[in-house]
């Protein structure tokens, strides 16, 4: 039996497809009136859509079919690995207190720690990481890193008083002492609209300065003269909780930042505190694909940072971005009443270390690693 439409209106059938919404609504309606739902209709209609599917270009067709191999292929080899987990700056570690903590300052224990200790299978154990690595993901983009560590040990013998990271050095970076402020904008610029907040977190922390002890989470460092205090919110890649909590605001600002290095053991930020009177012996860093910002929150008179034998002073509300792993030093030789110079520290990306090298440097340099 065949159910036949009340009226035909070939007008209607005919309307435009670009009509508004509630008269597209009515077409529908009255075109699903008006279909005749006849097994030969039905019989049609599949017809036509096999003689569609047989109309379609077969290299088409096998180039859609190879696709969804390739694809079906991904999911099973992505859904294998089990990739190592990084510590971040956007989470806090709940193992850290685990693993040693004096005073809040976390402290790396392993012997195998590439960042702390230097021994002759450095090199070696450095490439096994990164034969690692490319083995899990990919060696492209690698060449650079794997240049630097096949020859690591030219590098720091044969590099220039003025330039030697202790630890690594990846070649053919440009180099120098100070970078403009331009070489990481979006994060400069992030922290200097920061720089009450960060202030007004310093002030309460350092309200607990006393004479008789150092207060729960500072680090007292070694200088030759005067005392030279840090409190770390990240301290080698790890997150020290106790002190992020007292920093709750300024912690999630590291969040925020693109390039701070978080992930690795070059990573640090904390507030850096001299007394008047103090001077830092000059030292090397540890690596040259870091640049050290330095956020002034309090800056007295006659304080000075030289780094490669240039001096620059720091500024209150400004960054001062340079390269730490020439030799560098600072010194406070201000009056007891202007009060310690302050600033907030953080490593980022050198902004010529290609996002494919930055993950590789983060699995290879992972904090325990």
């Amino acid at each position: 039996m065949v159910w036949v439409p009340l009226r035909t209106t070939r007008t209607d059938r005919r309307a435009p497809l670009c009509a508004p919404a509630t008269r597209c609504t009515t077409m529908s309606l009255e075109w699903l009136m008006d279909w005749s739902w006849s097994l030969d209709g039905l019989r049609d209609f599949i017809a036509t859509g096999i003689q569609s599917f047989r109309d379609c270009d077969a290299t088409a067709l096998a180039a859609v079919a190879c696709l969804l191999v390739l694809f079906v292929w991904y999911c099973y080899h992505v859904g294998r690995e089990q990739p190592r987990t990084y510590a971040t700056v956007n989470a806090l570690m709940q193992s850290a207190e685990a693993n040693g903590m004096q005073n809040g300052y976390v402290y790396c224990h392993s012997p195998e720690c590439v960042r702390c200790t230097h021994h002759d299978g450095l090199n070696q154990k450095l490439y096994h990481n990164l034969q690692e690595y490319a083995k899990r993901y990919s060696w492209s983009g690698m060449g650079r890193i794997h240049k630097g560590i096949r020859e690591q040990g030219r590098y720091l013998n044969s590099r220039p008083s003025i330039q030697k990271p202790e630890v690594f050095f990846l070649p053919d970076l440009p180099t120098m002492p100070y970078f403009s402020r331009d070489a990481q904008k979006h994060d400069v610029e992030l922290l200097e609209r920061n720089f009450q907040t960060i202030l007004c977190e310093f002030e309460t922390l350092y309200k607990a300065f006393s004479n008789c002890s150092l207060p729960q989470g500072w680090k007292m460092n070694s200088t030759p003269s005067g005392e030279w205090f840090t409190f770390y919110l990240v301290n080698q890649g790890m997150c020290v909780p106790r002190n992020c909590r007292r920093c709750p605001r300024t912690y999630r600002l590291l969040g925020s930042l693109r390039t701070c290095i978080g992930n690795n053991v070059f990573g640090n930020a904390c507030i850096s505190v001299l007394s008047p009177g103090t001077v830092i012996a000059e030292h090397y860093g540890p690596t040259n694909i870091r640049i050290r910002c330095h956020l002034g929150l309090k800056t007295p008179s006659n304080c000075e940072l030289v780094v490669g034998g240039e001096p620059q002073c720091w500024a209150e509300g400004r960054c001062l971005l340079f390269d730490d792993s020439f030799l560098h030093t600072a010194f406070h030789e201000g009056p007891p009443e202007e009060g310690p110079r302050v600033v907030f520290m953080v490593d980022l990306w050198h902004p010529n270390v290609a996002a494919a090298e930055r993950q590789a440097l983060d699995f290879i340099f992972a904090p325990g690693r």
